[in-house]
């Protein structure tokens, strides 16, 4: 793509999709479910969920538009992509089917893609790199809670 922000357009239209998808199971089937396990005392309210998330989606976003804008590499562009799908899927794994061991496993594939982002980007562009930090530390998060909720129930 020759204009540089239309390619930006365009990935953040399509990171942000992966969301769209999950946030339909999550309202759809969340409840009475959620409300009913047992949840670790560190969880945290609903309400944070969908700012942070923006955040990480637009950050992610401009990562790999950065890299993508001097690189042009179809494979690390199809590797995010293919991340981008298990990102998408573990809200309809643990929301909409209430699988929270294969949720887990889902976590745990997306945080091998993101260490997988992070070195690529590494060595192509600091920025990016460290404009992953948050989703990793965010991601991490998410592992130590779903696995709580695991073990809890």
């Amino acid at each position: 793509m020759k204009n540089k922000y239309l390619s930006l357009i365009i990935i953040l239209i399509i990171t942000f999709i992966a969301p769209t998808i999950g946030s339909y199971s999550t309202s759809t089937f969340k409840e009475p479910w959620y409300s009913q396990i047992i949840l670790p005392s560190f969880n945290p309210p609903s309400w944070v969920f969908a700012p942070v998330w923006s955040i990480l989606y637009f950050l992610m976003s401009l990562a790999i538009w950065k890299v993508w804008i001097t690189s042009f590499e179809k494979k690390l562009l199809k590797i995010y992509f293919i991340h981008l799908f298990f990102n998408s899927t573990w809200s309809v794994v643990f929301f909409g089917f209430h699988l929270i061991g294969i949720a887990l496993i889902n976590l745990v594939i997306i945080l091998v893609f993101i260490i997988i982002l992070m070195k690529k980007y590494f060595s192509r562009d600091k920025i990016s790199f460290y404009l992953m930090i948050p989703y990793l530390a965010w991601s991490s998060y998410a592992l130590i809670l779903n696995s709580s909720i695991y073990l809890l129930n």
